[in-house]
């Protein structure tokens, strides 16, 4: 089923929810929407699991107000999600720009209900380059990002996507790649790019109270692979899980070892 659910004041979010048992919350990256799961919501239910998949606002079949993209928002709105469907022993899995915020709803929001928190190619601790801090890139860099995005959106997310993935995809999956990000509001893309830019989680690593578990492919050229290894290092109760072969999007070009790896860390509850 599917539901459209308040978290502001006329700002519905839409939820994918399919299957039953343990829910597993996915929130996707930037500038995509829960359809980017689609080999996941293949797999989960079959498996005797229930898939919830989060449009953030501003992002697919969601709301897409003016403001509220810096991640306390983005993270208070999964708040309000958990508490409407109720859930009790949930795992939270969040993707690339998904992580940091699933980092901030672990670290200011969670209860006792979340069992385990996923991180996929998470662009975290911080997405750019700061103080102490030699990974990602440079500020300017997504300032150039965010002028593309103003003049030319399309090609600009599509130049974007052209180091997504590290096997080969045919045209047709990155047409439909690209046509998630269309999805997307102008101004939450922007807004988002922004706060990936700006945001920087290295003080609350150390306040993440459940077991923790970091997937990432050494070959991503978007998040790095040493933000794994800052990860790791940062998060008490961590493991990480590597893709030798993946890039950023490690859930297509290893999807049957990552749902493999996702299955057995459900299992191990």
């Amino acid at each position: 089923m599917s539901h459209y659910i308040e978290v502001d004041h006329h700002v519905e979010l839409f939820v994918q929810d399919i299957g039953e048992g343990q829910p597993i919350v996915f929130i996707h990256g930037w500038p995509l929407n829960h359809e980017m799961f689609e080999y996941q919501m293949n797999v989960l239910p079959q498996n005797g699991y229930r898939f919830i998949g989060i449009d953030l606002r501003g992002f697919g079949k969601s709301d897409k107000p003016s403001y509220g993209y810096d991640y306390d928002t983005l993270a208070h709105d999964i708040k309000i999600i958990v508490e409407y469907l109720q859930l009790e022993n949930f795992y939270l899995a969040g993707f690339s720009m998904g992580g940091p915020i699933s980092i901030r709803y672990a670290t200011k929001y969670a209860n006792d209900q979340l069992a385990k928190l996923i991180l996929i190619g998470a662009a975290a601790p911080s997405f750019t380059q700061r103080d102490g801090y030699a990974y990602g890139l440079h500020k300017e860099e997504v300032d150039g990002l965010i002028y593309g995005i103003t003049q030319d959106r399309p090609a600009a997310l599509a130049d974007f996507g052209t180091n997504f993935y590290n096997t080969r995809v045919s045209e047709p999956l990155k047409e439909w790649f690209l046509g998630l990000g269309l999805q997307a509001s102008a101004h939450g893309t922007i807004a988002c790019a922004a706060s990936l830019r700006d945001e920087d989680l290295r003080g609350e690593l150390d306040q993440i109270k459940v077991p923790t578990v970091i997937m990432h492919g050494k070959l991503d050229e978007i998040c790095e692979y040493n933000f794994a290894l800052e990860l790791e290092k940062r998060i008490p109760s961590s493991t990480l899980i590597s893709f030798e072969d993946s890039g950023h999007g490690l859930i297509y070009d290893e999807r049957d070892k990552f749902n493999e790896e996702l299955l057995k860390l459900i299992e191990e509850r």
